[in-house]
């Protein structure tokens, strides 16, 4: 039709222009007289009265340019002539080709652009969903597995080195589908790594029922180890890092590109911001709308956590330097507990009860949040796979900076606490400072006596530190590049450091990947050994 159109209105042109170079049509074509309807703009074929010759004999002789020139719309176009006259009235061809070809066309670009993207959103947020999903069931099958083989390995750790494992073999057998498996789960490592710091947060934000049982002095004392402790380790690990890459001359390559996750919009934090509202009403007007206290108040004290954590990260770098949006999540989340708990009349220790349960069948936001901490681990093995030749090539460092760092770890929180007179119960109690939390009471159960809240409390704050402080200390100590930089992170702050220096330098979350595994599994290998854990006793006092 748009051509019809064109060559329609090429003929009257060439027809009726006074200036055309065209020669006027025979007298077959000016014995054609068009209704009035068929001379209106909007006509977009001839009328039947005029014939295929009269228009081919009205195109003859027209040059190639001139056709071009009212294709562009580059001429004038005049209406039929009246009794043979030419009409005064020029209309410029744009408008006509507007009014003609332009708006349906246009409706139609405009449809099928919609309709494509809409259906691509659709297919990516089930892409989304089927990865992500396939994750977390694998989590929870080796999580079940394990408990029924009686199996205090954490799962996850496992999942992660079996996952890693899996695409190497595919890498040497046939790359392509090594590649088809990482881009299939791309959509949901994209995810993680976009929401990666939350999924620690719940054992900050209950902090307060955890730490009032230890007396001021102690926590004093527990929180002078902590610091020091913390960053001795950073600077052994990285260190050491450093010294075997000199000492085995393994020159530092450039990792592979790494996609980074989308900002949050203001749609986003709108829409968090709205359910927060409405959630809470219902919470305050019914306190078991949803069966349980800690059901009911799931949805709005998810969304003080999620709302926290975006405010935060949107922050001037500055501000984040001091106030991390792991501080800020948790902050928010605590505000939203004690206004509910005020209101409520049931007090802020309810509230953080219902937080995190740890109850299956009574989750609270706190356990929904740490429910991905195994599927989080797993998502690591394609990181470290993307990376892998620098991780291969580096294989040296990582192992030697791992393995020194955990020992020096341990030994050195026991010296510190016998120096400082901490009660030996408590010295034990903090020994796995630097493990992720998982690992950590998994550790502790070795040790009789141990206090696993303080445990829990301890690690959080430690990683609380690495996420805080990491990136500065790391500056002053001149570990600048990405292997020191993530082995000494993980190392030290374990999930907490991984989760916020990853965020920022991408780059290093391989090797933060693979020491953040790997210092859990030395800790844990080592503590089984009877002669270790009885000279920690020991040098604890």
């Amino acid at each position: 039709m748009a051509a019809a159109a064109m060559i329609g209105v090429t003929t009257l042109r060439c027809r009726h222009h006074r200036l055309s170079p065209c020669p006027r049509a025979t007298s077959t074509v000016r014995s054609c007289t068009l209704p009035p309807r068929c001379r209106q703009f909007g006509s977009l074929t001839l009328h039947p009265s005029c014939s295929a010759a009269s228009s081919a004999s009205a195109l003859h002789g027209c040059p190639a340019a001139e056709l071009s020139r009212v294709a562009a719309g580059k001429t004038g176009f005049m209406g039929p002539a009246s009794n043979g006259a030419a009409a005064p009235h020029l209309s410029p061809l744009p408008d006509l080709r507007r009014r003609l070809i332009a708006p349906k066309s246009t409706g139609n670009a405009d449809a099928t652009t919609g309709s494509s993207g809409l259906l691509s959103t659709i297919v990516g947020v089930a892409h989304l969903l089927v990865s992500l999903g396939i994750i977390v069931a694998a989590d929870k099958f080796l999580k079940q597995a394990f408990v029924a083989a009686s199996i205090k390995f954490p799962s996850a750790l496992f999942g992660m080195f079996c996952v890693f494992s899996v695409l190497v073999v595919f890498d040497a057998l046939a790359p392509a589908l090594a590649k088809g498996f990482t881009d299939f789960f791309e959509p949901a490592t994209l995810f993680i790594q976009r929401w990666l710091p939350i999924f620690y947060v719940p054992a900050l934000v209950v902090l307060p029922l955890v730490v009032r049982d230890v007396p001021p002095a102690s926590g004093l004392k527990i929180l002078t180890i902590t610091f020091v402790g913390w960053f001795s380790s950073l600077a052994v690990a990285g260190y050491t890092a450093l010294a075997v890459r000199k000492l085995v001359k393994t020159q530092l390559i450039p990792a592979e590109p790494v996609s980074k996750p989308s900002p949050f919009s203001t749609s986003e934090t709108w829409a968090w911001a709205a359910i927060f509202v409405a959630s809470f009403g219902v919470a305050y007007f019914n306190p078991t709308a949803l069966g349980t206290t800690a059901r009911t108040c799931l949805p709005f004290l998810l969304a003080a956590t999620v709302l926290g954590y975006m405010v935060g990260s949107g922050l001037p770098a500055g501000v984040r330097k001091v106030l991390h949006p792991i501080i800020s999540c948790a902050l928010s989340a605590d505000l939203a507990a004690v206004a509910y708990g005020y209101l409520s009349g049931s007090g802020i220790d309810a509230v953080l009860g219902d937080y995190l349960t740890k109850a299956p069948s009574n989750p609270g936001a706190g356990d929904l949040l740490m429910g991905f901490l195994g599927s989080v681990i797993i998502s690591f093995a394609f990181s470290m796979f993307k990376q892998r030749k620098l991780v291969k090539r580096h294989a040296a460092e990582i192992l030697t900076a791992i393995a020194l760092a955990s020992t020096f770890s341990l030994y050195s929180t026991a010296i510190m606490g016998r120096l400082i007179g901490l009660e030996p119960s408590l010295t034990i109690s903090i020994l796995p400072r630097c493990v992720t939390v998982a690992l950590a009471l998994s550790i502790v159960t070795f040790f009789e006596g141990a206090n696993s809240s303080v445990t829990a409390a301890v690690v959080v704050l430690t990683g609380l530190i690495g996420a805080n402080f990491v990136q500065a200390a790391l500056n002053k100590l001149g570990l600048n590049d990405p292997i020191a930089r993530g082995i000494g992170t993980a190392s030290s702050a374990h999930g907490f450091g991984t989760a916020a220096l990853s965020a920022k330098e991408p780059e290093t979350l391989p090797f933060c990947a693979i020491a953040y595994g790997l210092t859990g599994v030395f800790g844990s290998l080592i503590c089984s050994v009877p002669a270790v854990r009885q000279s920690l006793i020991f040098i604890a006092g």
